[in-house]
């Protein structure tokens, strides 16, 4: 059993059963590395300030590096009987170097050396999670400009709407992920504050120069207050947030890929390599991981419900309810990750059942808008072409009849506006055409939404 930092005080051993259940080895293991750099940086500090002596901060620093080289290679062992990461390290510099390891949490307390490390985690992770997201955005824009002559049937309310680019409609997912990656870039900005030496919650009387450890760890301001540099954790709840909604934008892209993907639709064949059988119906190619890309969402937006709900009553300053703050942001960052990482691959892989789609935008139930716009652009109210637009589904293409085997007579009986030349714009490629207004869906304009995506993320992906 390892050494507790605070077992002297204490007359009898703790009971194995609060042992087991106050350990947080199993997951704040991963913290390792951060919790070495961050000690690493304060016994420089109190080496340099004379709080301990230069030599054994010294002396402590070459045996943190050691076991820092075994973290990041992997073979440092963890000790399944630590309370928490800290001791582990703790106990491991004890063995190795002696007395002077003793001096090591000089000026801090585990309440401010869990908010740095958690910190410097985050500030890491957020680093590649936007990376991540500008992989997928590529790989988005890669299928999007191999098909950029695809046209699909947008659809709002799952019903058949109006002619839209598949670029386009690709387009719109890099902006929701783009606003994803803002969000959390966003939050480093509020998690890049320095909380060590706030101690257990009041600060130290000690001769400390935080300030010095703030520049050897890289943040870019400190923390103002003790209390609360202890006790926030509003940068994890942020987090968590941000990546609640990345997670609605990934399970609304697998939710579109899932319908393109059956036969109703047939827009899409998603490869084999992202599929499942039946173990009863050997006819079954099913899209199971985007549907467990889908059901991931919930544990997600349930991982921000159990810190939110966590920290609503607590009173200020620190409470151990914060160790399980970790569980749960961990298992969100893995999740989204791992999401990521799929749809990257996956996307280069999907094939466009361009027959199908073509097929489907024959239905000139498409070109009703544009059938309104010719009338306004003709001088009639949009109330009124909206009436006589109507009329001509309701006779017509209700009825198995199109709109565009209509003579000139028959189109007159609707309106006095129409002539011959109305028929040229019943078909997708005239329908995108006509669109002009920034934003939508005209190839010209989407065209030049492509190319600056492109410069964009050229500029924002660090691979």
């Amino acid at each position: 059993m390892a050494k507790k930092l605070w077992g002297t005080r204490f007359a009898k051993k703790t009971h194995v059963l609060t042992d087991k259940f106050t350990s947080s080895i199993v997951f704040d293991q991963r913290l390792a590395k951060f919790d070495i750099l961050g000690s690493m940086a304060h016994v420089k500090m109190l080496g340099k300030q004379k709080i301990i002596p230069q030599k054994e901060s010294q002396q402590i620093i070459k045996g943190l590096s050691s076991i820092l080289k075994n973290v990041v290679s992997g073979k440092f062992k963890f000790d399944p009987s630590a309370e928490d990461i800290h001791s582990n390290i703790q106990e491991l510099l004890t063995k190795k170097i002696g007395e002077a390891a003793e001096k090591l949490h000089t000026a801090r307390s585990r309440n401010d050396q869990i908010a740095l490390d958690i910190r410097m985690y985050l500030k890491s992770e957020i680093d590649d999670l936007t990376e991540f997201t500008t992989q997928l955005q590529k790989a988005i824009l890669k299928f999007a400009t191999s098909n950029f002559k695809v046209i699909i049937p947008g659809y709002t309310h799952l019903q058949i709407a109006q002619c839209v680019l598949l670029a386009h409609h690709l387009l719109a997912y890099i902006e929701g992920l783009e606003r994803d990656k803002q969000r959390l870039l966003d939050a480093k900005k509020r998690i890049d504050a320095m909380p060590l030496g706030s101690c257990a919650f009041s600060g130290t009387g000690l001769n400390i120069d935080r300030d010095f450890v703030k520049k050897e760890l890289g943040f870019a301001t400190l923390t103002a207050n003790s209390i609360d540099s202890v006790s926030d954790r509003d940068f994890i709840i942020e987090v968590l947030a941000g990546l609640s909604i990345l997670s609605v934008h990934l399970s609304r892209i697998a939710e579109d890929l899932i319908l393109w993907s059956t036969k109703e639709f047939n827009f899409i064949d998603i490869d084999f390599s992202f599929c499942t059988g039946s173990s009863i119906m050997p006819h079954k190619k099913n899209p199971d991981i985007l549907e467990l890309i889908r059901g991931s969402v919930g544990k997600i937006q349930g991982d921000l419900s159990s810190v939110l709900i966590l920290m609503k009553g607590l009173p200020s300053s620190y409470n151990r309810d914060l160790q399980l703050d970790k569980p749960p942001l961990f298992d969100a960052i893995d999740t989204i990750k791992d999401i990521l990482e799929i749809f990257t691959t996956l996307f280069g892989s999907i094939v466009i059942e361009k027959e199908a789609i073509a097929s489907k935008v024959l239905d000139e139930s498409l070109f009703s808008v544009d059938l309104v716009e010719y009338l306004i652009k003709k001088g009639v109210s949009y109330r009124k072409a909206h009436d006589i637009v109507g009329s001509m589904v309701r006779d017509c293409l209700d009825k198995g009849i199109n709109i565009s085997i209509l003579s000139l007579s028959q189109l007159k009986k609707y309106s006095p506006y129409f002539n011959l030349e109305v028929k040229k714009i019943l078909n997708a490629w005239a329908s995108v055409n006509l669109k002009q207004s920034f934003g939508s869906t005209n190839p010209g304009l989407v065209k030049k939404q492509m190319v600056a995506w492109s410069r964009r993320l050229a500029k924002n992906c660090r691979r």
